[in-house]
């Protein structure tokens, strides 16, 4: 199989949260690949990736940093590929890794999820391929109608929950 979409961390202690990206990928079977980059540790690893990946069939880049958060916007710098940045809580509740990432200079947009938001940049990642793919835009849309009855469950549930002044 050759990976459609990239999922890039600044490191591996990422993972617990990418994973949840990972996972929807998987489930969605969108073939994907996971790689461990930094762009402040293996700058020239990052920029082979970033001016290669089109060439290898990438067509959507997730990419996770914490802290200083440079990955994602490095990597958008060099390729025209759709990045999609998760800043990680790695210091300061996340805040300054979804500054970096969500400040970009005009020319270098990042897409950019909440902090430790892995599953929705999944999600989105799949959205912007399900653009040309109806196959694709279906399974999106079962897996949405999934969300909406798990909340109609919920309420179920909620409506078998007795308290005396509960109406």
């Amino acid at each position: 199989m050759t990976p459609v979409v990239s999922i890039i961390m600044g490191s591996t202690s990422d993972l617990p949260v990418m994973e949840k990206a990972a996972k929807f990928l998987n489930e969605m079977e969108i073939p994907f690949e996971m790689n461990a980059l930094s762009a402040h540790r293996t700058p020239a690893e990052v920029e082979l990736f970033a001016k290669g990946a089109k060439e290898r069939g990438v067509k959507v880049i997730i990419a996770a940093a914490g802290m200083a958060a440079h990955l994602c916007g490095v990597i958008a710098s060099m390729t025209t590929i759709p990045v999609i940045g998760v800043p990680i809580n790695a210091t300061l509740d996340g805040m300054d890794a979804l500054l970096a990432i969500v400040q970009m200079p005009p020319g270098i947009p990042v897409a950019t999820v909440g902090i430790n938001g892995a599953l929705n940049a999944g999600i989105l990642a799949v959205q912007m391929l399900a653009v040309g793919d109806p196959a694709l835009d279906q399974k999106l849309l079962d897996y949405k109608e999934g969300l909406k009855q798990k909340i109609v469950e919920a309420n179920q549930a909620l409506d078998a929950v007795k308290y005396t002044y509960k109406v």
